[in-house]
């Protein structure tokens, strides 16, 4: 009796281990969902006020269509992207077109002095700050996430309900990568 006893009591721990690995890993892939909504808005946002910039901004360049055909082409892209893969490189994309479009900016002193397109760039930096922090949350998200399923015990009970890893949100231009050069002798 004893030994059934402790059986039972054995078999009833293990199944309590089991909801609670199962269940942990729920909560982990929502939270990877949850994090990478966060990133979905604030990329939304950014699509938004991009066509908002480049009108400001046609009024000056008025030679610049190519510069505004590549970020127009960039946003749909990454508008339209799908995995965590694509969304990355269509952003990255995105990025390096409205990198040239703020050197080309450059060129034009009253166009940086205007009050709407200023306001409009302060939204869209704001924005990028955003985004850079649910980024980081979301990759966090999902190293929590894909060590829980690559871990021992857990990996029995993530491939027995087919939990698969995420994929980071990584950045992809080698522009990106490069360290911003400060030049004061302007």
């Amino acid at each position: 009796m004893g030994i059934l006893l402790i059986l039972i009591g054995l078999i009833i721990l293990f199944v309590l281990i089991f909801i609670g690995i199962y269940n942990s890993l729920v909560q982990l892939r929502n939270r990877v969902r949850n994090s990478w909504a966060q990133i979905d808005v604030q990329l939304k946002r950014r699509h938004d006020l991009i066509p908002n910039l480049v009108e400001t901004a046609k009024g000056y360049m008025k030679h610049e269509r190519t510069t505004f055909e590549s970020i127009t082409k960039a946003r749909s892209e990454a508008m339209s992207a799908q995995s965590v893969g694509e969304k990355a490189r269509a952003e990255s994309n995105l990025n390096g077109a409205m990198s040239k479009f703020f050197l080309v900016v450059e060129n034009y002193p009253e166009l940086k002095a205007n009050q709407n397109f200023l306001a409009v760039q302060e939204e869209l930096t704001s924005t990028e700050n955003k985004i850079a922090f649910a980024r980081q949350n979301y990759n966090d998200q999902v190293l929590f996430f894909n060590n829980k399923i690559q871990m021992f015990p857990s990996n029995i009970v993530a491939t027995m309900f087919n939990f698969k890893t995420s994929e980071y949100f990584e950045l992809e231009s080698a522009t990106e990568r490069e360290v911003p050069k400060v030049d004061f002798t302007s």
